[in-house]
């Protein structure tokens, strides 16, 4: 059985795209419009980079990432270690939610 856990109101929510030499990072705030976009490189200089930035919102973040490979490893990591909530999001529910929303497979 799946186990339910609830997003938090008022929390930061992160998405990250991983690839194998940078990653492509989408922050949405609570109470702001915009969105704000970051590209890391597969470092340990921008993964603490990635680290202030988020720990600069100040309330609960909550990250999800699409494993690539075993790319995801040393970010995943470095995340978890800051005290970062991650969500592991199966590449395969994402194909088919992105089928079904725009009745195609490719991005």
């Amino acid at each position: 059985m799946t186990e339910l856990n609830p997003t938090p109101a008022p929390a930061t929510l992160v998405a990250i795209d991983i690839a194998k030499h940078r990653h492509e990072v989408l922050i949405e705030a609570p109470g702001q419009a915009r969105r704000r976009r970051l590209t890391i490189l597969s470092t340990k200089a921008d993964y603490d980079r990635l680290v202030v930035a988020l720990g600069a919102y100040g309330g609960p973040v909550l990250i999800g990432f699409e494993a690539t490979g075993d790319y995801h490893r040393g970010l995943a990591y470095r995340l978890l270690s800051a005290g970062f909530e991650l969500r592991l999001v199966s590449s395969v529910a994402l194909a088919r939610t992105r089928e079904a929303l725009h009745n195609g497979w490719d991005k």
